[in-house]
């Protein structure tokens, strides 16, 4: 993964420098279903988890990962008359910042040039946005990236030694890991699975 250079702050509510664990959860996390904002009476950008309530078990490890930066616990929230969410928020915190300046043009998700990936960044990643289907297809639902993004990101892939392409879907691509590399990819990934997503690769 591009290195993030680190620094200690004690600007606003920050907690000193994020981990690299801390780190790769959050650049998993704005490839998959997270986002960072920045607001205009906000110094530092912050990071939003938010899923539905059957993924509780996998918000709160994320929240547990992130917990010295965030406010308070993660909520439900009620989103309409058929779905409830289960969400939190961090603190702003300056390396939050960093990685906003980096993911994000004019409001507005993209994958930086040189980006590189790590185990742990992907399984998060995978457990967001991830899929396998009943032929033991996996995916990586990358659909919400341009084209160009996307192939930013299969090339952090090959720097894994993972294959894939993008294989459309109805209008727009995603990401298909190909076959022979299947093994590989869920070796990489699978010690950062927590129990509630392993039926992702087939287990649990």
């Amino acid at each position: 993964m591009k290195k993030i250079k680190n620094k200690a702050s004690s600007h606003g509510n920050t907690v000193g420098s994020l981990t690299q664990q801390q780190k790769s959860v959050i650049i998993g996390c704005v490839l998959g279903d997270g986002y960072l904002r920045k607001l205009p009476n906000r110094k530092e950008a912050f990071l939003e988890v938010n899923h539905s309530i059957k993924a509780k078990e996998y918000v709160d490890w994320k929240y547990g990962i992130l917990k010295n930066i965030c406010q308070s616990a993660p909520k439900v929230r009620k989103i309409d008359e058929r779905r409830i969410g289960y969400r939190f928020f961090t603190r702003g915190h300056p390396e939050i910042s960093e990685i906003f300046e980096k993911f994000y043009s004019k409001g507005k998700k993209v994958i930086p040039k040189g980006f590189e990936l790590n185990s742990l960044s992907l399984a998060v990643w995978f457990m967001d946005d991830g899929s396998r289907t009943k032929k033991n297809d996996f995916y990586l639902n990358s659909q919400q990236f341009s084209m160009e993004d996307q192939r930013r990101l299969l090339h952090a892939l090959r720097l894994l030694k993972i294959k894939a392409r993008l294989n459309k879907d109805k209008k727009y691509y995603r990401i298909r890991i190909l076959k022979e590399s299947i093994p590989y990819f869920v070796e990489k990934i699978r010690p950062f699975l927590i129990p509630s997503m392993r039926y992702k690769i087939g287990e649990g």
